[in-house]
């Protein structure tokens, strides 16, 4: 089945490409999210202006999505998290976590634009990648602290 994108899908193409997927794949998932249309003749046409207007779309995200990095540059998020021996982590920095910290301090940004491999399981600082725009990526700085009372830790 060839179907023309509405949206960029990951790891099949950006908005306006005609791919070739598995019949299952468009009708089940692509056209009823609304992320693709049939590659008929009259939607190739109808394409063709989308193309112009996304180009267009692209470029104002992409100035948007700039201007957000400059501002991502200056914030610093801190976790503070349960620690045991030898600074294990009693559970974990996940992309939600760094979502909703990011969402406190007046930034919308979804979890799934924050690249993260796998969540975030000592202490220490990190540097999150965070896909802005298809090419507008920038670092979050991420530190994780031990919530241990300092009384404690002086009185060893």
């Amino acid at each position: 089945m060839e179907v023309i994108l509405k949206e960029d899908v990951n790891k099949l193409g950006h908005r306006g490409d005609v791919v070739k997927v598995a019949d299952g794949y468009g009708r089940n998932y692509l056209l009823p999210g609304k992320l693709a249309i049939e590659a008929t003749t009259a939607n190739r046409a109808v394409i063709e202006q989308m193309k112009g207007s996304a180009i267009r779309k692209s470029a104002k995200e992409k100035g948007e999505a700039q201007d957000l990095s400059t501002r991502l540059d200056a914030v610093e998020l801190t976790f503070e998290r349960k620690v045991g021996e030898n600074d294990h982590l009693f559970g974990s920095v996940t992309s939600g976590d760094i979502a909703h910290a990011l969402e406190l301090q007046g930034y919308t940004i979804d979890r799934r634009k924050i690249s993260l491999e796998e969540p975030l399981k000592t202490l220490g600082e990190f540097h999150v990648p965070v896909k802005l725009h298809r090419e507008v990526t920038t670092h979050l700085k991420v530190t994780i602290k031990g919530d241990a009372p300092e009384a404690e830790t002086s009185a060893a």
